[in-house]
């Protein structure tokens, strides 16, 4: 699963989180659906959001959700998924635009795809996902042939683009291709008069996604002299974060001019956790300052930005209860005359048939995905699952709080 706009489930809360996952489960399943269990490989963040934007234009009706059956991801459970046009308008967005990614790998010879048969086998399931991803998309009345102009214009702009060339014109194919995807949500749901809006706000989402993607590989690009747009055309990163942030502000323009039945989710995501997502990309924090009451008095420890976290580091003995003396499982304070301290012997290594039967255990179960912590099967060292990530700092969750309404504030009146 990939995509810019990864939320943390701490923030997003219980029924936000809910509605998600069951955007996401729908695209899965849809996925499933029209083209085998291989299409689910292209599930991925963003293209939920097309999902998310169709839903939250319609009217309440029956037929958005329907119970699916257990899941390993879920933990063996059922689930109420989305299902519909927007999740089958998705699942061809996803599939096209895979099927695209995939051919610019072979034709970059990335890793594997350096090898005539693997970039044989690559082509073809290309060819296949973009064939069924424009079945799918013409199912639901979108012309997936837009998104297939984009990507062959985008190898073409590339080709020629170098020093001086603006880096707008690099990303406009991106921006063509997510306009006509979040504008044509607005024929699904019924509401014409939100297709202008939407495109705008797909227009700018277009181009945040190539940003964060140059922003985030540049390094790596460089030294593997892969080709970048930032680096291509001598665009400094401050520029660049002068693009995202006017794309930004442009998003949360548009989506007040559409018209929703219920859009707090499509809120959250295309205007805070996107925020968010930029931020980590360039490794800054939204939110700098410490709350009184919640981490402490001011000044009582520091912040330290890293790329997709805040963590607050307290002074050395300013939380939890003071260092005990004369521990009795300790030399200094052995009862028994002291000696060498005692610990618990840690566990040893499982050998290779033990860790894979403790491995298959664990995927059974669903612990390696669903559990916030497991043992690993063949060093026992302790894990967290697959699906208990986040990028935030949780322990202040609850109290952030306010840092999300001084951030709201500026950019809506939403009251998160």
């Amino acid at each position: 699963m990939f995509g810019i706009v990864r939320p943390c489930s701490h923030r997003l809360g219980e029924g936000l989180k809910t509605q998600w996952m069951a955007h996401l489960c729908g695209l899965c399943l849809a996925l499933r659906g029209d083209h085998g269990q291989f299409a689910r490989v292209v599930t991925n963040y963003d293209g939920l959001l097309i999902s998310v934007l169709t839903e939250a234009q319609a009217e309440r009706a029956t037929g958005w959700r329907r119970t699916a059956g257990p899941c390993p991801l879920r933990g063996m459970r059922t689930a109420s998924v989305a299902q519909g046009e927007g999740a089958r308008l998705a699942a061809a967005v996803s599939l096209v635009l895979a099927s695209a990614k995939v051919r610019d790998h072979v034709a970059d010879g990335d890793g594997l795809l350096a090898r005539k048969p693997v970039a044989l086998a690559a082509r073809r399931v290309a060819t296949s996902w973009g064939t069924a991803g424009a079945r799918t998309g013409s199912a639901v009345g979108f012309d997936t042939a837009v998104l297939v102009d984009a990507v062959d214009r985008q190898i073409g702009i590339e080709a020629l683009a170098g020093p001086g060339t603006p880096l707008l014109t690099v990303t406009e194919p991106t921006e063509t291709a997510t306009a006509a995807a979040f504008a044509h949500t607005a024929v699904l749901a019924g509401r014409p008069g939100n297709a202008a809006p939407l495109a705008e706000a797909g227009r700018l989402f277009g181009r945040l996604a190539h940003l964060l993607d140059a922003v985030e590989d540049r390094e790596t690009d460089a030294a593997s002299g892969a080709w970048n747009p930032l680096t291509a055309t001598g665009t400094p990163l401050t520029e660049a974060r002068r693009l995202a942030d006017d794309a930004l502000h442009g998003i949360r323009l548009a989506l007040r001019e559409a018209e929703f039945t219920e859009g707090r989710l499509a809120h959250v995501l295309l205007v805070h956790e996107l925020g968010r997502s930029v931020d980590r990309a360039f490794g800054t924090s939204g939110c700098g300052h410490t709350a009184e009451g919640a981490h402490g008095s001011p000044g009582s420890g520091r912040l330290l930005d890293a790329p997709g976290s805040a963590v607050l580091l307290a002074p050395e003995g300013s939380f939890g209860p003071p260092p005990q003396q004369g521990n009795p499982y300790t030399g200094g304070g052995n009862p028994f005359g002291g000696g060498p301290s005692f610990q618990p012997p840690a566990p040893g290594k499982r050998g290779f048939w033990a860790g894979c039967a403790a491995a298959v255990g664990l995927c059974c179960t669903c612990k390696m995905c669903c559990a916030d912590e497991y043992e690993g099967p063949w060093s026992r060292k302790k894990r967290e699952g697959c699906l208990s990530d986040c990028d935030c700092d949780c322990g202040c969750c609850e109290a952030c709080k306010c840092c999300e309404c001084c951030e709201c504030c500026e950019c809506c009146d939403c009251g998160l």
